[in-house]
């Protein structure tokens, strides 16, 4: 009987109906810890009243897309409402002659993708997190390796409908980053880029990160217009074969003859053991950790993105696998999950020594929740 419910929870009910408000489960968890409930609100009016409901009764919300992001940032003390974005899903409208589209929260970014991918166009985006939603996206600015040519998530967004902690509706103007709305994206208006006729993969085995530092300074004094420039330096491990551990890829997109032409030079210059491969390597556009390790995020000037990572395996005392986007400047770094609070602290001191006199950054931003709740974590709103 609704009578039996929580009040709280009889208002969600309300509000967004029977079906899309519950008890938190044990899935239902930030940070290791279980919310109070969860509610799904379908409309931009919903979402507003859900949020003054919370601020009527001082309670912590978070917003919850595919929550492939969920844990990431400094931990919150406690959330009572994990607000479910999934119902607020869809492309709602779609102006290709414009080259915009207005976009669901919810909505998964690969779905978007695919029904762009009919009328020849794209979103310049690809977020690595697999599941990720226009939302999430967007609160962290989370980018991918095409940030390279087209720059951050948040450089596609015209506007964002979003309500803020008050339960007030609002916008922001263009090229906002989602970091900078306090409280739930509703929607977002983005711009569109042609898909390209063709693409190409060019990359070449490498094992140190001056090897790196020398291919990407030849990549680009190549004048070859890359969409990417990626690099992979794992964990180094015994192996049978001279073939280096790492590699680097220059992703080449365009009109076909073009990219063939492009990518045949590049190999040229690169080293004779240049590869051009119309298939991704395997860990393009991945992260390097998992959910149980600690995430590391350096940016710092592309000159100086070897020394940032030589400094990184001094303090660390071994090689630490790297991943990301060497043509920028800002790569991904994973520790063991099992490393000692004042170990990782210790580690990021010692790196962010190096960087600091050449313009760099270096944070941690996710952790297993007993490590993120002792350690310098990146705030939510500012992992990217």
């Amino acid at each position: 009987m609704t009578s039996a419910l929580p009040p709280v929870l009889r208002a969600l009910i309300d509000i967004c109906g029977p079906a899309f408000a519950r008890l938190a489960g044990p899935a239902d968890t930030v940070a290791g810890r279980v919310a109070r409930f969860v509610a799904g609100p379908a409309t931009a009016t919903a979402v507003a009243d859900t949020l003054r409901l919370a601020a009527t009764r001082g309670l912590a919300v978070r917003a919850r897309g595919a929550g492939t992001k969920l844990d990431w940032g400094t931990p919150p003390p406690g959330v009572d409402v994990l607000l479910d974005t999934g119902r607020l899903a869809g492309v709602w409208h779609h102006d290709p002659a414009a080259g915009t589209a207005e976009v669901g929260a919810g909505t998964p970014v690969r779905a978007v993708q695919a029904r762009l991918a009919l009328r020849g166009q794209r979103l310049a985006v690809d977020p690595p997190s697999a599941g990720a939603t226009i939302g999430g996206m967007l609160a962290v600015n989370e980018s991918g390796p095409l940030r390279h040519r087209y720059g951050t998530a948040a450089d596609q967004v015209r506007h964002l409908s979003y309500v803020d902690r008050a339960g007030e509706l609002g916008t922001a103007g263009a090229r906002p980053g989602g970091t900078a709305v306090d409280g739930v994206i509703v929607s977002a208006n983005l711009r569109l880029e042609p898909l390209p006729a063709a693409r190409r993969w060019v990359f070449v085995a490498v094992s140190t990160p001056l090897q790196v530092h020398n291919l990407v300074e030849e990549t680009l004094a190549q004048r070859v217009d890359p969409s990417a420039i990626e690099v992979d330096l794992p964990r180094s491990v015994p192996r049978t074969t001279e073939q280096p551990p790492g590699s680097l890829a220059v992703l080449l997109e365009g009109a076909p003859t073009s990219v063939a032409d492009r990518a045949a030079r590049l190999a040229v210059a690169i080293g004779d053991h240049a590869t051009i491969s119309e298939i991704a390597p395997r860990w393009w556009g991945r992260y390097p950790f998992g959910h149980d390790d600690v995430a590391l995020r350096i940016a710092v000037p592309i000159a100086d993105l070897h020394a940032a990572v030589y400094a990184l395996r001094d303090a660390a005392g071994a090689v630490v696998p790297i991943r990301g986007s060497a043509g920028l400047g800002t790569v991904h770094a994973v520790l063991p999950g099992g490393t000692p609070p004042e170990r990782v602290e210790a580690i990021l001191d010692a790196v962010r020594g190096v960087l600091l006199a050449r313009g760099g950054r270096a944070v941690v931003i996710s952790a297993p929740p007993p490590t993120a709740r002792v350690i310098d974590v990146a705030d939510y709103h500012d992992l990217f």
